[in-house]
């Protein structure tokens, strides 16, 4: 053993944890970055691009912020014409964005719109003139009719396996009337994967390999069916874990996980099942073998224990808040709740379960943040909050940030150097036994825990 990793070692012995084994919930509070939007419902970020943001409104229109001033660009990065998108009990328009993960070099990204009676998956592209306006003219990719103009969904986002998946409702009404959820013929109720092709031909994209239908009875674009309305859901940038936001109908709201690499063809239970609860409609057998309930739910109840209508959210991956990494946080629209927690997918268990409501409202200038639509990251793996307002002009956008404020990232250092002070030394493994157990300061692989592999990582670059 190296005479520094054996004083590492020894120093390591003489310390003890000064925070114990369980992790210490950390507080957040919320800053307003913009307000006067017209029923946004999504806020996100192009490849590379650490100064902008981008954010839907539900009447057609992409606006770009310059978080350098927090103001926005007076022309809009791209207007389409939509169905819908008047209200916000109006649940068609513009709903979702996504840029490709080579956007810098293709210029291409997609969104997806509700049309009249029809959804669309639409590509557009960068103009060559301004990097912030877009080509007016896209391409359709996928079309199909809706029959009803509710249950729409709208995600939209590439994957740690660079497809491109999108989230679709139902087709609307109550009880899924024509059987779409569970039906794999249909478009409707479904999460898809394709794989797009720069430039190209229609339908400007191929069926990936794995897919779970392809070459059998079934839509080769599905990868994973029985849902009702998937609100907001994202990819864990760290795990590639994915996360759903489903939305119920009379009784119960649930959030559906997907671990990276599990295998594709999943069935979610809707029409059947909504939550783990039985609806007694047929299409599958309720909570059976086949089916994959959610990890959390929560009853249509007023209160701070339940909600109405689920907005998905992200786990926290960025880099401000020390000991808030793995932390995912979710709303609801109706009653205004906001909650996180922690998830283990290899044992199941959910830990640090936290009511933020008082943290997130008022924001640290006093105004009130409810009617919480979406979440969205920056290219640093920060949060921002989507509080769409109740009329036209009222939509704004909020960060999570410190109780200290919106203090910026720490600059890079060397791995295991955690005070940066350019050497890892005993300070170092100090502050690593301190958040021992923990997602502190000391969790170098960003796991939620600070363990051995992380103690391990520090001694390894000693010095």
């Amino acid at each position: 053993m190296p005479k520094t990793l054996a004083l590492a070692v020894a120093t390591a012995a003489a310390l003890t944890l000064s925070t114990g084994a369980s992790a210490q919930v950390v507080n957040v509070r919320t800053k307003q970055i913009v307000t006067g939007l017209t029923f946004p419902t999504q806020v996100t970020h192009a490849p590379g691009d650490t100064t902008h943001l981008y954010i839907v409104q539900k009447g057609g229109s992409i606006r770009v912020l310059d978080l350098a001033t927090n103001t926005l660009l007076a022309t809009p990065f791209l207007t389409v014409t939509v169905a819908g998108g008047t209200s916000v009990s109006d649940e068609q328009g513009l709903l979702g964005l996504t840029f490709d993960p080579d956007y810098a070099n293709n210029g291409q990204f997609y969104i997806y719109y509700t049309g009249t009676g029809t959804n669309n998956l639409a590509r557009y592209t960068r103009s060559a003139g301004n990097p912030y306006v877009a080509n007016s003219t896209g391409v359709i990719m996928m079309t199909w009719a809706d029959p009803f103009t509710n249950h729409n969904g709208g995600f939209l986002a590439f994957g740690p396996d660079n497809n491109l998946y999108l989230g679709v409702g139902d087709g609307g009404s109550a009880n899924d009337p024509n059987g779409n959820a569970q039906n794999i013929t249909s478009r409707l109720g479904k999460m898809h994967r394709i794989k797009p092709t720069v430039g190209g031909v229609a339908p400007y994209y191929t069926i990936p390999k794995g897919n779970p239908f392809i070459g059998i009875a079934g839509d080769d674009e599905i990868w994973a069916y029985g849902l009702r309305n998937p609100w907001r859901c994202s990819f864990d940038r760290l795990t590639g874990d994915l996360w759903m936001g489903d939305v119920g109908q009379n009784a119960v709201e649930e959030i559906d996980f997907q671990k990276a690499g599990s295998g594709a063809g999943r069935n979610y239970g809707w029409r059947c099942t909504e939550g783990t609860s039985c609806t007694l409609l047929t299409g599958c057998t309720c909570n059976g073998p086949t089916l994959t309930a959610p990890i959390r739910t929560y009853t249509h109840i007023a209160g701070t224990t339940g909600g109405f209508s689920i907005t998905g959210g992200y786990v926290y991956r960025g880099c401000a808040i020390d000991g808030l990494q793995g932390t995912y946080f979710y709303a609801d629209y109706v009653n205004n709740n906001v909650w996180s927690f922690r998830y283990d997918s290899a044992t199941n268990t959910q830990t640090e379960f936290t009511l933020r409501n008082t943290q997130f409202t008022p924001s640290l200038e006093g105004t009130v943040v409810n009617q919480i639509v979406s979440f969205g990251e920056d290219s640093k793996g920060e949060l921002y909050v989507v509080d769409q307002g109740s009329l036209a002009g009222q939509g704004q956008i909020f960060k999570i940030v410190s109780t200290a404020g919106d203090i910026p990232c720490p600059p890079p250092c060397r791995t295991g150097d955690i005070d940066c002070n350019g050497t890892v030394d005993a300070s170092d493994l100090a502050a690593l036994l301190n958040s021992w157990g923990g997602a502190g300061s000391g969790d170098l692989d960003h796991n939620g825990t600070t363990d051995a592999v992380d103690l391990g990582t520090l001694l390894n670059n000693w010095g």
